[in-house]
């Protein structure tokens, strides 16, 4: 990518590896990176970049699967001029790359209910597109109001008919970068809220491989079926139990497998390229649709091309 790109107070790095950046470990570099200094410093950057550059942003990489050969055009991830968290009542505005554990919490020290964010990896403009919850609990469930910044510089206010929120997605249109949300959660005893994280915490650490190099769960549990975590929670129509049921718990291909501790977390063992993890993928699903008949849809974003042969 050849081409001049627009002066920015920010920080722009040519033919940027994004490995690093993700908690995969794997993928090529972007063309550009772009870390903005302040949500003015990003409008004018898109504003003066040429329209067809393509703008892909990034967050902290926990759900993401960059492919081998990188990303072209200007890969945008927010940093410090972003993670900022204000508290006004029960009202909680926070930056785009603010971590949501870090929501979670400080938002439980002011008596402000947002735990079901605690457990989740990844930074609050990631939880707003994705619609991220657990518990039973979704962002929608919280959601207020979202700022964002268009592919032409304008910065807007999106509400919840704007994102259309469903299970595990919403509709931020192409190119738009969420800056920062407002979110609402419920009045309880900070103390009462700190041992609800502790004990989701616990729970997750004995489910789930959180010492393993994954990207989050894979895949969505078919018809919406969230994990609500209460004891008469079903769970034959869950992800990790159609894979189990296909017998792909602890498949292989290259450096990828199916975890052994939950068979929904991809993980790279050492040495994955992005290739085998998104071919392990697509070969769970063809055996889990062999088996079940469910068509298993990502939830790992997966972006960028294949390396090249």
């Amino acid at each position: 990518m050849t081409r001049t790109l627009p002066e920015t107070r920010g920080t722009l790095t040519e033919n940027r590896d994004l490995a690093s950046l993700t908690w995969m470990r794997v993928g090529g570099p972007a063309d550009w990176l772009f870390q903005p200094a302040d949500e003015d410093d990003l409008a004018a950057f898109l504003r003066d970049l040429d329209p067809s550059v393509p703008v892909f942003p990034m967050g902290v990489g926990s759900n993401l699967i960059v492919r081998d050969g990188g990303i072209r055009g200007v890969v945008v991830r927010l940093g410090r001029g972003f993670n900022g968290i204000d508290i006004q009542g029960t009202t909680v505005i926070a930056g785009a790359a603010a971590l949501d554990a870090h929501v979670a919490r400080k938002s439980a020290e002011a008596g402000v209910d947002l735990t079901f964010l605690r457990t989740i990896p990844g930074t609050i403009g990631g939880a707003v597109r994705m619609n991220a919850g657990c518990y039973g609990s979704y962002t929608a469930d919280v959601f207020q109001s979202a700022r964002a910044v268009t592919r032409s510089g304008e910065v807007v206010t999106l509400t919840s008919e704007d994102l259309n929120f469903r299970y595990r997605q919403s509709d931020v249109p192409e190119g738009m970068i969420l800056t920062s949300a407002t979110l609402r959660g419920g009045e309880c005893a900070p103390d009462e809220l700190a041992a609800r994280m502790e004990a989701q915490l616990a729970k997750r650490d004995e489910t789930q491989p959180t010492k393993d190099r994954t990207a989050g769960s894979t895949f969505r549990n078919p018809a919406g079926f969230s994990s609500t975590g209460r004891e008469d929670d079903t769970h034959e129509l869950k992800a990790w139990k159609v894979i189990d049921d296909a017998g792909m718990r602890g498949a292989v291909i290259g450096g990828a497998q199916m975890n052994m501790k939950h068979s929904n977390f991809l993980t790279n063992t050492g040495g994955a390229t992005a290739q085998d993890l998104e071919s392990l993928g697509e070969e769970v699903r063809k055996k889990v649709y062999v088996t079940s008949g469910l068509t298993l849809e990502w939830e790992i974003m997966r972006v960028g091309e294949p390396a090249s042969k």
